[in-house]
């Protein structure tokens, strides 16, 4: 029998860009920061960021192995679960809102 070669390949490691915008995030928005990190298909996952001070921001990645990596990469940056306390601390502003809403919200 022949040694066979695997066909998994390992995950992308997150970007200099993708750190760059996660370290900013945190210095921005105070330490430490929470991120979750979300399966979107074959998009990837995305990464969402929750700031100290309650602001959020994300960053997509290849994979969830690769935004798992891109959260221990950056300090101050917790890894979190949308458990009650990631949640409440959030702070959405009305102008977040009608954006997610779309624009049959501004009518």
């Amino acid at each position: 029998m022949a040694d066979t070669e695997s066909n998994v390949q390992a995950p992308a490691a997150p970007t200099g860009r993708q750190l760059a915008a996660a370290r900013a995030f945190v210095a921005a928005h105070g330490k430490p920061s929470k991120a979750v990190v979300e399966r979107i298909g074959r998009a990837g996952a995305r990464v969402v960021l929750v700031g100290a001070d309650g602001a959020l921001g994300d960053i997509v990645v290849p994979s969830a192995e690769t935004g798992a990596a891109l959260v221990d990469a950056v300090e101050d940056l917790e890894p979190a679960t949308w458990d009650a306390e990631t949640v409440n601390a959030t702070v959405i502003g009305a102008g977040h809102r009608r954006r997610m809403a779309g624009p049959r919200s501004r009518r």
